[in-house]
Order: C-alpha cells, then sequence, then structure tokens
C-alpha cells in the first residue's frame, strides 16, 4: 500500500525535497557519475531470481496476452498516455537540474499532447520537434553531486542503487497515478501501466546474452550514466 499511501506523507517529502535543494547549492559535479560496485552481489541475485520468477509466471504471461488481444495502435495509445503523465516528473527534475530550456520542452510537450494531442493519447509534439527530456530525482540527485552508492536489486521493482532508490519516493510523489481515488482505480491504473511497459519489452529478451543478472546490471549502470553525462558510457567489461 507504500505506493498509495504516500500522500499520508507529503509534508515528509516536502521536507526531504527542500533539504536536497539545499543542498544543491554545496554541491560538486560528479567526477564518476556511476558506480559500478556490486558488493551485495549474493543478495542481489536472490533477489533477482524472485523478480525473474514473478516475471516469468505472471507478469510475461499477462503482457503476452496483451500483445495478442490488443490491437497495435491501441497499445500506442496507451502507452503514450502513460508517457504524458510522466512529463510531470520530467518537468519538475529538469527544472530541480537548472536545466530551463529541456523543462520548457517537458512543459510543452505535456500541454501539446494533453490538449491537441487528445489528453496524451497521441504523440503530437515530437514530429514538431519537442523530443522527450527524461528526467527523475535520481538524476537529480545525481546533477546535484550525490554519489551513487552500490547496486542494488529492489524487489519487485528490479535494478538500481541508493541514490536511485532515494529518488524513487520524490518520483512516486509527483505522479498523478499517486492521486487516484478510490484506492482500487489507481492499482487498476498501475496495472496497465506495468502491462504495457512489460510487453514494450518483450522483443528486446532476444538482446540478453550470457548472464542476465550481470547483462541487465551492467545494461541499467551504463543507462543511468549515459543519462547523466548526456553521452554513450565507454565500455569496461
Amino acid at each position: 500500500m507504500f505506493y498509495l499511501n504516500i500522500k499520508k506523507y507529503n509534508c515528509y517529502i516536502v521536507f526531504l525535497l527542500l533539504a536536497c535543494f539545499i543542498l544543491q547549492v554545496k554541491a560538486a559535479p560528479l567526477e564518476v557519475p556511476v558506480s559500478y560496485d556490486d558488493p551485495w552481489e549474493r543478495v542481489n541475485r536472490n533477489i533477482f531470481s524472485f523478480n525473474d520468477k514473478l516475471d516469468i509466471y505472471a507478469l510475461k504471461p499477462i503482457a503476452k496476452g496483451y500483445n495478442a488481444i490488443i490491437p497495435k495502435p491501441i497499445q500506442g495509445l496507451v502507452s503514450n498516455f502513460f508517457s504524458n503523465l510522466g512529463e510531470i516528473r520530467n518537468i519538475i527534475n529538469g527544472a530541480l537540474q537548472l536545466k530551463l530550456s529541456a523543462a520548457l520542452v517537458s512543459l510543452s510537450r505535456f500541454a501539446i499532447n494533453s490538449t491537441v494531442g487528445m489528453l496524451g493519447l497521441i504523440d503530437v509534439a515530437s514530429p514538431l520537434g519537442f523530443e522527450q527530456k527524461y528526467a527523475n530525482f535520481g538524476l537529480t540527485l545525481a546533477q546535484w553531486g550525490v554519489p551513487s552508492g552500490a547496486y542494488i536489486v529492489i524487489p519487485f521493482f528490479g535494478p538500481g542503487n541508493i541514490r536511485s532508490g532515494i529518488g524513487f519516493v520524490p518520483d512516486l510523489y509527483t505522479s498523478p497515478l499517486t492521486w487516484i481515488e478510490p484506492e482500487s482505480d489507481a492499482w487498476m491504473a498501475l496495472g496497465v501501466k506495468t502491462i504495457s511497459i512489460r510487453s514494450g519489452l518483450l522483443d528486446a529478451e532476444d538482446l540478453i546474452m550470457g548472464d542476465r543478472y550481470s547483462f541487465i546490471r551492467d545494461a541499467y549502470l551504463q543507462r543511468q550514466e549515459y543519462l547523466i553525462l548526456g553521452r554513450t558510457p565507454i565500455d569496461d567489461f
């Protein structure tokens, strides 16, 4: 129930955001934006195995059924809708990172797609040149100079690090899904979003080579490095 009950702790979350923003003044750019250390690999592998089994026996079959039953154009509309809601997160974190041009692009995308794009069902903004500027609070902390900490695997959610785990809470706070009432509708919306995302990853499974744990860990950390630095990370494995 944490996902929905977060609204009960809004004062604490606002305090956390303010404290982090104050710390930004003294923050220095990170020389190493992402740590590739995995000191808890044994525990992480156990959690990864749990998540993998949950995916194999529950989420993946549902995603396959979703792909088989729902026409591709409808799937695209669903994906666009949830992506548009994510622009709120992009706007806030773009501003917190002082990337005002990126925040303005995200704001423009949200305004265009929410109106002309019929509540975000159609991505009208991208063809107009407003490309998505992904941002979350974990990346904001990185821009503020907060070290990534060790790699971790989070039950039910997957790969992350200490910094992204901390950033997960404010990101929930900025998600419109958190505020849907009644709770049953919120869980339903979250379920549809999860299935939509998982169905989009079905084809990507063919790209996984060798040890699944190591491949997914390294792919996640490289993507984090790319998002923080804005360039392709160097392969070191």
